[in-house]
C-alpha cells in the first residue's frame, strides 16, 4: 500500500509529490470533496501538483462521502479511484458501474497524514511528511 495523505489544495498535493517515494503516494481527497469544491476542482489541484513534479508516482482518490450520484459524475470526469460510504443503498450498484468502468470504489480511506494539519512553509511540518512519506530528510 502506498503511504496515502490528505490534501486539501495543490500546494498540499505538490508538497507531498515532491517528497513521493519512488513506489508513489496516493492523494487522497479532502473527505465530500465530491461535492465541494467538486470533481473537476480537485482534478485540475491534482493535474497542477503534477505538472510541477512530473517524475512523481501517484494515484489519487476522490472522497465522494455519502453521495452515490456525485461517485457517478467522477467516473465520467475520468477518476478512477473514489471512495464512497458502504452504508448508503446504492453503494453495490457504484461498485459495478465503477468496475465496469475499469476504476476502483473504497468503502472507506487507508490511513493517511492530513496535510492541513501541517504548517508546510515550517521545516517542522515538511519534517512530518518526510517521515510519513519514508523520504530522506537531505530531500528537505
Amino acid at each position: 500500500m502506498l503511504p496515502a495523505i490528505r490534501f486539501h489544495s495543490a500546494e498540499e498535493a505538490a508538497a507531498a509529490l515532491a517528497l513521493a517515494p519512488a513506489a508513489g503516494v496516493l492523494l487522497l481527497s479532502a473527505p465530500g470533496a465530491a461535492a465541494w469544491p467538486g470533481a473537476a476542482v480537485v482534478a485540475a489541484m491534482v493535474a497542477r501538483a503534477a505538472a510541477a513534479h512530473p517524475g512523481a508516482a501517484y494515484r489519487a482518490a476522490l472522497d465522494c462521502g455519502c453521495a452515490p450520484g456525485l461517485a457517478l459524475d467522477a467516473l465520467r470526469q475520468g477518476w478512477r479511484l473514489l471512495l464512497l460510504d458502504p452504508a448508503h443503498p446504492a453503494f453495490p450498484a457504484i461498485h459495478a458501474a465503477a468496475e465496469e468502468a475499469g476504476a476502483a470504489l473504497w468503502p472507506r480511506a487507508p490511513e493517511a497524514l492530513d496535510l492541513s494539519r501541517l504548517d508546510l512553509r515550517k521545516p517542522g511540518g515538511r519534517a512530518i511528511l518526510a517521515r510519513h512519506l519514508g523520504a530522506e530528510m537531505s530531500e528537505l
